[in-house]
C-alpha cells in the first residue's frame, strides 16, 4: 500500500490534492521511515494514505485501512506528523487522521470523550499554541509503580496545589516510560483546576520550529507573548535544544519569565540535568532549581499492571493469562513497547479472526521478541563503555573531539549498532543529536581499526562480552 510518486499522481486526480503537498507526502513518509525504523514504518505507518486537502481550513486528511489503526497513529504520531507537515508546508494548519471510508470500526476502539461543558474553548486557553492534549492521557489511567511514583505524586501535585513548593518539575528517564503521559496528565488536572487557565504544551523540536519560523517572518513578539502569557508551560524533550544557541537563548529568558511570574513550568528529557551536555549551564541551572524526578525502568510487577489496564480499554479482546505474563517477562525495554505489543496482537488476531495464545504470539511479535533477548539499551552501552575507558558518561554526548572522548564515543556508537535494533538516526540523537552521517562514520572507523589496532579489537571483544551476559 505504499505510494510512489505515480500513486500520489493518481491521488492528485482523485482527491485534487495541489501537486506540493502531494510531492510533501512523499518526503515526509521517507523520512518516517529514515527516523522511525523499518519495523515500525511497515507495521503501522505503511498503510497510511494521503486522503486529501482543504485548502480553506488548511487541513491534511491522512486516512487508515481501520478505526484502531487510526487511533494508534493519532496517539503516537500525531504532533510527529503536524509538526513534519508545518516544516514541509506552512499554509497546513490541521492534519486529521481518520479511518478511510470503507476502513471497518473494530470493536477494540477507545472511545474519546467529549470536551467537559464547563471547559473553555482551546483557542482561548492557549491562544496560537493551544495544546491538543491526548484524553487518553490522564493521571487516571496511569499505572503508578515503584519506578514511576515519585514522578507521578510530583506531577499530581504541581497539578492540584494552588501553592507549590517547587517550580520547575523536571521529569526524566529512557524512552517510552511515560514522560509524555504525565505531561498531558497535568495539563487535563490544571485545566479542571483552573477553568479558562492558558495551557501550552509542545516538544522542544517544535519550541524550535516555531521560533525559527517566528523569526523569518519577523513575528518574534507575538511568539515570546503567546509562550510567556502560560498559566502553565510544558515543553517535552528538552534534549533536542541542545547546540542550538538562538533557541537555548529565547528558552532560557522564557523559563526566567515564566518562573518569575509565578507561573508553571513543566520539562521532560531523557537524561538528568548534570547529564545533558550541549546545554548551556545557566538553563541546567534553571532546570535543578525546582524538582527532578526520574522514571526508571518498569519492573515485572508493573508491567503487568500496565497490561491488564490496558486491557481493560479492550474489553472484547481476550486475553489469557500465560499470555499477559509472557509479554510482561519478554517485553521489558520500555512501556510504549509493551503496549505496542499488545495493539498488534489485539489488531492481528481481530483481522484474521483467530484465537491469542502463546503461539499466535510468537509468531505475530517475532521481530519484538528478538529485539527484546537481548535487553542492551544504548544507555547501558554509553555506560559500560564510559567505566571502560573510565570518561564521564556525559562525554557521549558532549561536543568535544579530543581522542581520549571521541574514541571512546566511536566505540559506543559502533556497538550500539551492532548490539541494537535501534536506528543510524536514533543512535544519532541519543548521542548528542549527531547526525546519522556521523553514526555511519564511526561505525566504518571502528570496523577498519579492529582490523589493524589489537588492543582495540580487544576492547571491543570484552565490553560484548559484558554487555551480553
Amino acid at each position: 500500500m505504499s505510494q510512489t510518486p505515480a500513486s500520489s499522481v493518481a491521488l492528485l486526480e482523485q482527491n485534487r490534492v495541489p501537486e506540493p503537498v502531494a510531492a510533501a507526502w512523499e518526503m515526509i513518509r521517507a523520512g518516517l521511515r529514515r527516523d522511525c525504523g523499518s519495523r515500525t514504518f511497515d507495521g503501522w505507518l505503511r498503510p497510511v494514505t494521503l486522503g486529501g486537502f482543504d485548502v480553506d481550513t488548511g487541513t491534511v486528511r491522512l486516512e487508515l485501512p481501520s478505526q484502531f489503526m487510526a487511533d494508534w497513529v493519532q496517539t503516537h504520531f500525531a504532533d510527529r506528523l503536524a509538526l513534519a507537515w508545518r516544516t514541509a508546508i506552512p499554509s497546513v494548519r490541521n492534519v486529521a487522521i481518520r479511518a478511510g471510508v470503507e476502513g471497518p470500526r473494530t470493536a477494540a476502539t477507545v472511545q474519546i470523550p467529549a470536551a467537559e461543558p464547563d471547559e473553555a474553548p482551546a483557542e482561548e486557553q492557549g491562544g496560537l499554541y493551544a495544546p491538543q492534549l491526548e484524553p487518553r492521557y490522564r493521571f487516571e489511567s496511569f499505572v503508578v509503580g515503584k519506578a514511576n511514583e515519585v514522578a507521578f505524586n510530583a506531577a499530581r501535585t504541581l497539578a492540584n496545589t494552588e501553592n507549590v513548593a517547587f517550580n520547575p518539575l523536571f521529569i526524566h528517564g529512557g524512552t517510552g516510560r511515560g514522560k509524555t503521559h504525565l505531561l498531558h496528565a497535568i495539563g487535563h488536572e490544571f485545566r479542571v483546576r483552573r477553568p479558562g487557565a492558558r495551557i501550552i504544551y509542545m516538544s522542544a523540536e517544535k519550541f524550535m520550529v516555531e521560533f525559527v519560523a517566528a523569526l523569518r517572518a519577523n513575528e518574534t513578539i507575538k511568539f515570546k507573548q503567546q509562550l510567556r502569557s502560560a498559566d502553565l508551560l510544558m515543553i517535552d524533550d528538552v534534549q533536542f535544544i541542545a547546540g542550538k544557541e538562538s533557541t537555548q537563548e529565547e528558552f532560557f529568558h522564557t523559563m526566567n519569565e515564566i518562573i518569575s511570574a509565578g507561573r508553571r513550568l513543566v520539562i521532560s528529557s531523557d537524561r538528568a540535568p548534570q547529564d545533558l551536555d550541549g546545554i548551556e549551564p545557566r538553563i541546567l541551572s534553571r532546570l535543578s532549581w525546582g524538582l527532578v524526578a526520574d522514571i526508571n525502568q518498569a519492573d515485572l510487577e508493573l508491567r503487568l499492571s500496565i497490561i491488564l489496564k490496558k486491557l481493560e480499554a479492550l474489553p472484547d479482546v481476550k486475553v489469557p493469562q500465560d499470555v499477559v505474563m509472557f509479554l510482561a517477562k519478554r517485553i521489558s525495554s520500555n512501556v510504549r513497547e509493551l503496549e505496542g505489543a499488545l495493539n498488534r496482537i489485539a489488531a492481528y488476531a481481530m483481522m484474521s479472526g483467530r484465537t491469542i495464545d502463546l503461539d499466535f504470539c510468537n509468531e505475530v511479535l517475532a521481530n519484538v521478541l528478538r529485539a527484546n533477548q537481548r535487553r542492551i539499551s544504548i544507555d547501558e552501552i554509553q555506560s559500560k563503555v564510559s567505566d571502560h575507558y573510565r570518561i564521564r558518561k556525559a562525554e557521549m554526548t558532549s561536543a568535544r573531539r579530543a581522542r581520549e572522548v571521541a574514541r571512546p564515543r566511536q566505540v559506543a556508537m559502533y556497538l550500539s549498532k551492532q548490539l541494537t535494533p535501534r536506528s543510524l538516526p536514533e543512535i544519532g540523537r541519543r548521542f548528542g543529536g549527531r547526525d546519522h552521517t556521523t553514526v555511519i562514520h564511526a561505525v566504518r572507523q571502528i570496523e577498519k581499526l579492529r582490523a589493524a589496532d589489537a588492543e582495540l579489537d580487544a576492547d571491543i571483544r570484552l565490553l560484548t562480552r559484558q554487555l551480553e551476559s
